[in-house]
């Protein structure tokens, strides 16, 4: 257990080193956070201009909490859009992972042409992904106990089950159903790396979240002592480096991602990679 762990920290340094060498990826976290807020502005405020909450309270209320239909629709079409921008920038971010790990030198230019070069497959997955989503969120209303508990349950299950889509979209080109049977077959192997891997990215980036927690609690205190300005600053400054984290954490996941499929898919040790810790973790000779 404690050789697993090793491991999985040892993962986790060497993704981090992936990303000191090319700090340019974060880029694509962060357009995919830009994205996502357009994505979230543009269903929101329509919703708040055009619909009347407080019927639509009553509405809840007569149905058991049961939304009108309308809302499925807008909620897949919410979600669609969401897991479109998402799986797209993880996908330029992936191939140009992969290419590194390969000794090339990829630009941004070269991960965003990949990913437009799988936009079917992207396509195809945002909206089996979207169409999940929604069936989840029907069981989780249709019992406000056991219907969250299920829903859980099962996103949970697809989560896991569907842990190495998203690469396998980008190098093998597939459809999504092969893609899910491809990613359970992957994660037979990873299974133990992938989880203790993002553990030891978890425990990296929580020690990073500390200094971020000092300045927002630092800067609460300030503005109820009334010292305004310092506070202010101080709390804006957490926030951008809250964000900053956020891209971090999501770019160091997604490196590790696409190292344990490189090497669990044709063993290939990843440039930036050890052997030994490969060869160990997989249990391969």
């Amino acid at each position: 257990m404690f050789q697993r762990f090793s491991n999985g920290f040892a993962l986790a340094g060497s993704t981090w080193r992936v990303l000191i060498r090319d700090k340019h990826l974060l880029v694509f976290p962060i357009v995919s956070g830009f994205l996502f807020v357009l994505v979230v502005a543009s269903f929101a405020i329509p919703l708040a201009t055009m619909v009347d909450w407080v019927k639509f309270e009553q509405q809840l209320q007569q149905n058991n909490n049961r939304p009108p239909i309308w809302v499925y629709p807008v909620t897949f079409a919410f979600y669609f859009c969401n897991y479109f921008v998402i799986v797209f920038c993880n996908s330029a971010l992936i191939s140009c992972a992969l290419l590194r790990f390969n000794g090339e030198r990829p630009s941004l230019a070269d991960g965003f042409r990949m990913a437009l070069a799988r936009l079917p497959q992207i396509f195809a997955w945002a909206l089996v992904s979207a169409t999940v989503g929604l069936l989840l969120k029907v069981i989780e209303n249709a019992h406000e106990k056991v219907g969250e508990i299920i829903a859980s349950l099962l996103g949970t299950a697809w989560s896991i089950m569907t842990f190495f889509v998203v690469p396998v979209l980008v190098v093998e080109k597939v459809g999504p159903i092969t893609a899910v049977g491809r990613s359970i077959s992957l994660l037979k192997k990873t299974w133990g790396e992938a989880l203790i891997g993002n553990m030891g990215l978890n425990f990296i980036m929580l020690l990073l979240a500390i200094p971020i927690i000092l300045l927002l609690v630092g800067g609460g205190v300030l503005l109820a002592t009334g010292m305004m300005i310092p506070g202010i600053a101080m709390l804006v400054f957490a926030g951008i480096a809250f964000l900053m984290h956020m891209a971090i954490s999501s770019a160091l996941h997604t490196i590790l991602l696409a190292a344990l499929y490189q090497y669990a898919h044709d063993d290939r040790v990843p440039e930036g990679f050890d052997r030994d810790v490969l060869v160990h973790a997989f249990g391969r000779s």
